[in-house]
């Protein structure tokens, strides 16, 4: 999809969670069943980098992210929530829109320039706006899939 990280169109919806473990464990499914990871084993690394801080960075988003044995590249995940979920945001708000990343274990560069762009792209304001009021996964794909080729190009 873009020299950053792959994102397929599968790896986008709309869920619905009550919790941030709920969150993690259906970011952790969607990535396995779209990249055909292990579930469980993606779980255990997600939940072990949020023990160092929560990936919550204000204003309704979080992007959970690790790194990972068997990966090629890095790969992206975006679910957006039914409702507001607590997910120890660093402004304290609950977040609505999960950007995952998930890297090679040797990634580390690429992990971070992939890191960036994700938040750069979360920070926009007219951005945020539309991903909340986008109709469907379709149209969520759609809005991040033209700005990460647009930004690729």
């Amino acid at each position: 999809m873009n020299g950053l990280f792959t994102l397929f169109p599968e790896a986008v919806g709309t869920i619905s969670a009550d919790s941030k473990d709920a969150i993690l464990r259906q970011l952790a499914e969607t990535f396995a069943g779209v990249y055909g990871l292990d579930a469980g084993s993606l779980l255990e690394r997600i939940e072990e980098r949020e023990r160092l801080g929560s990936t919550g960075f204000g204003r309704g988003v979080a992007i959970p992210h690790a790194r990972i044995s068997g990966l090629q590249r890095p790969v992206a995940a975006f679910l957006r929530l039914e409702h507001p979920v607590a997910f120890d945001a660093a402004d304290g708000m609950p977040v609505d829109l999960v950007f995952g990343l998930l890297s090679p274990e040797t990634a580390g560069a690429a992990h971070l320039h992939a890191l960036a762009a994700i938040s750069r792209l979360m920070r926009d304001d007219a951005m945020h706006q539309a991903l909340s009021q986008a109709p469907g996964a379709e149209a969520l794909y759609g809005l991040l899939s033209n700005v990460i080729d647009r930004d690729a190009a």
